[in-house]
């Protein structure tokens, strides 16, 4: 591996360890901060400002990208996670913790110009597997992010936003010493029509077979959404976990998911083909999701993790299907229109989820994971039916 991307996949880690420590305790917090223990609904707030904030600004530093090159984005957006964390690690009241979230959002849109990064560094037939690398690493973020924050959080309910700003600063100084630029900027007159979060849909229209690939994107994260949403809610409330347990529970997701996404997305697809690895991924999940809502003791949750991350097999797959639909000058758009998709899901999902979860707390706090089974089964025929007619601009994944 060249050492763009190692540098690339080292602050990938960083940011998502950063994200994680603050899960196991932003239900406290924000009980804290509100004085009332009903904050569900705040939870989903919060979450769907964060993905708002990743709507509107993630196509437009995929454009800024191509048109001035990835390095300057990623470090702005690097500084600006660090700033982030220090509002959220002094902010006495609700507004504030929802600035920093909006901020947060904002600085996370990057995600889509690091892919392009990866995009322009691998050739066709490694990008299945550098994706899978890319999931991987941001798993094994999560492994140190959810522990460390649940450890800090019992110390002070604030550590964690400190050890998140020092964890992006370091991460900032280490993108601004090392990481090369991948691409030669175009440096053309920036056209503002495509810095509009809107603009692209427009493209994704008028390319075949595109929308699809879209859509699965969009109902995939859709789903994800709800672990963010509702994991440390249904632990509390159905296991009695507290900060530490919660932490531990998605590091040790995080492991089984690295291992997966480590090892298995290149064969998958090699042996599978593109569309079936997800509709086998899918599979995975939904067994997990359906053992997940009728278990009953805390062991159940970690017995189920392995297959759980064999979800992943189809995802980096499906990213590599999709970057060989354009040309190699648009990825950014692409990864920008892909990035804007998956926030807007996780717009409208973090709602949705967090108000079933307020319905059926009391009665049947596992529930909520039948309803993210029904929202996977949706994405199945869009796979086998709806990408069939999708186009090819470079050769097919070796």
């Amino acid at each position: 591996m060249n050492k763009s991307l190692t540098v690339i996949f080292a602050a990938i880690g960083l940011d998502a360890v950063g994200i994680g420590l603050i899960f196991p305790i932003l239900p406290r917090l924000l009980q804290e901060v509100t004085h009332s223990p009903d904050i569900v609904p705040y939870i989903g707030i919060m979450t769907a400002l964060y993905a708002l904030m990743q709507f509107v600004f993630a196509p437009m530093l995929g454009a800024l990208s191509d048109n001035i090159g990835r390095r300057p984005v990623l470090l702005i957006s690097l500084a600006g996670a660090a700033i982030n964390y220090i509002v959220m690690a002094f902010a006495p009241q609700l507004w504030m913790l929802f600035l920093g979230r909006a901020i947060a959002g904002l600085t996370s849109a990057n995600v889509s110009v690091a892919m392009a990064y990866i995009t322009d560094v691998s050739p066709q037939d490694k990008r299945a597997r550098r994706f899978g690398l890319f999931n991987a690493v941001f798993g094994a973020g999560f492994i140190i992010g959810p522990v460390l924050g649940g450890l800090l959080g019992e110390y002070w309910l604030r550590l964690p936003f400190i050890a998140a700003a020092v964890l992006n600063a370091c991460n900032l100084l280490l993108a601004f010493f090392v990481l090369p630029e991948s691409r030669t900027p175009a440096r053309q007159k920036l056209d503002l029509v495509a810095l509009n979060p809107l603009a692209p849909l427009r493209w994704v229209f008028s390319m075949r077979g595109l929308l699809p690939i879209i859509l699965v994107f969009f109902i995939m994260s859709a789903t994800g959404e709800a672990y963010g949403t509702c994991w440390a809610l249904w632990g509390f409330d159905t296991f009695q976990w507290n900060g530490v347990w919660i932490g531990l529970s998605l590091g040790a997701f995080g492991v089984c998911q690295t291992l997966v996404q480590a090892f298995l997305p290149g064969p998958a697809a090699r042996l599978l083909g593109e569309r079936w690895a997800v509709v086998t991924g899918i599979g995975f999940a939904c067994i997990a999701l359906l053992a997940m809502a009728f278990a009953n003791h805390g062991w159940m949750v970690f017995a189920i993790m392995p297959v759980f991350a064999l979800a992943g097999i189809g995802a980096p797959a499906f990213q590599a299907f999709a970057t060989r639909q354009v040309d190699p000058a648009r990825q950014g758009q692409l990864q920008g229109v892909l990035a804007s998709a998956v926030s807007l899901a996780s717009v409208i999902a973090p709602l949705g989820f967090s108000t079933f979860y307020f319905v059926v707390q009391k009665q049947w706090p596992g529930a909520i994971w039948l309803s993210v089974l029904v929202v996977y089964a949706i994405a199945i025929p869009l796979v086998l039916l709806g990408t069939r007619s999708a186009r090819s601009v470079e050769p097919a994944i070796a």
